[in-house]
């Protein structure tokens, strides 16, 4: 939790060098505070900004955002993009939205991929989204959460070290489920198709989002920037596809090459090791537990007897950071309460303040009298200083 504060000095006093005090906003000369991602200046105006933090798996890297307790604006379409612009925005292939839930588990995720478009599920995006919440709420090794997605309930457990292990649940294999035009087969669908002028064996799996999974000889000789790109929007995958090409080095070892939807080429992907091992062991070249190893690294995943995939891989955390108001295209609302809300707040069903002052009032909670003289008086004493000319 992030807490700054300043006293009441002038506008054009040099910056602080505590790290604890935060020099007033020099347009209005007010006390500032900084709790949670929520600027609080004196005199009642509230601007809300948004804190993030950004994660990757091997790689596949994600921008996090927590509004389980604070609303989030809508973050889909061109927000998104804005903010995974490697060039433009923060950079990332995806953002993750920390949501309160709504059908019994724990939490809900959203995610977003780099394009703005909605995707089901994300085997890195959730072992990132459970490092997030541990981060957040200083949770222990062996924490689970019950994770609702738009693919069912997900449960990541959070491990030793930098590791989380995922139950991602059973795949799918009927077409409709998956979905995908191509023909119910037994075991699973896989046929034919000719991809950008050429004849390609394609095998699709369901993990909550569709998969298309093309076994070959050789990752290197593969022409992977005409080809991905081609399935991923091939007519017999209406919602497009994400695209796997692999090679077997052995009946545990699948080495994989990854083309998302809606991110292009990334250097991993949770859902696709796993539906790469399920249709590779439906199509009798592996084992149900394989290691797959991806651009950005290894991935340990198991087919058990219960029909679901377990996979354990790395969450590591980047750094993090708040967005500036207004940021890619997000208006900051500034409502001045104090003046407009003398006789009560003018908007109780949607106050701009509330979030706010819910995490100031949760952030001195659980401070001891003992701190708050102390914060007050290392505040005093950084006044004193500089008045004096220190």
């Amino acid at each position: 939790m992030e807490f700054q504060a300043a006293g009441e000095l002038d506008a054009d006093s040099p910056a602080l060098t505590n790290p604890l005090l935060q020099q007033p906003d020099p347009r209005q000369g007010r006390v500032q505070f900084v709790v949670g991602g929520h600027t609080i200046r004196s005199g009642g105006q509230c601007v809300l900004t948004r804190s993030f933090r950004k994660y990757q798996g091997l790689g596949n890297d994600f921008i996090l955002m927590d509004g389980r307790k604070s609303r989030l604006p809508e973050m889909a379409g061109e927000q998104a993009e804005a903010l995974c612009d490697r060039r433009f925005g923060i950079g990332a292939d995806g953002l993750i939205l920390a949501l309160p839930p709504q059908q019994g588990g724990d939490v809900r995720m959203q995610i977003l991929n780099a394009d703005g478009t909605e995707a089901e599920m994300c085997g890195n995006g959730i072992r990132c989204f459970a490092r997030f919440l541990a981060d957040l709420d200083g949770s222990p090794s062996g924490t689970q959460w019950r994770v609702e997605t738009p693919a069912g309930l997900m449960i990541p457990e959070l491990l030793d070290g930098d590791q989380v292990t995922v139950d991602m649940g059973e795949p799918f294999l009927e077409p409709a489920t998956i979905p995908t035009n191509l023909a119910a087969g037994a075991p699973l669908p896989d046929s034919e198709l000719q991809v950008s002028g050429e004849t390609l064996q394609v095998a699709a799996v369901g993990m909550g989002n569709p998969h298309a999974v093309v076994q070959v000889s050789d990752l290197n000789a593969l022409d992977f920037d005409r080809l991905g790109p081609a399935l991923e929007q091939h007519p017999a995958f209406p919602a497009r596809t994400n695209v796997h090409f692999v090679q077997v080095h052995g009946p545990d070892h699948l080495q994989v090459r990854v083309w998302e939807r809606g991110a292009g080429p990334t250097l991993a992907c949770g859902t696709g090791a796993c539906a790469t091992l399920v249709a590779t062991h439906l199509r009798g070249a592996c084992d149900r537990q394989v290691t797959v190893e991806l651009p950005g690294g290894p991935l340990q995943i198991l087919w058990d007897n219960s029909n679901h995939l377990q996979m354990a891989g790395p969450a590591v955390f980047v750094f993090a950071g708040e967005l500036p108001s207004p940021a890619a295209g997000i208006e900051a609302e500034v409502v001045d309460c104090a003046n407009l809300c003398g006789d009560g707040c003018i908007r109780p069903e949607a106050c701009p303040s509330a979030a706010a002052r819910e995490q100031a009032m949760s952030f001195l909670d659980r401070l001891s009298l003992d701190d708050m003289v102390g914060l007050a008086n290392e505040s005093l004493e950084e006044r004193t200083r500089r008045r004096a000319g220190f």
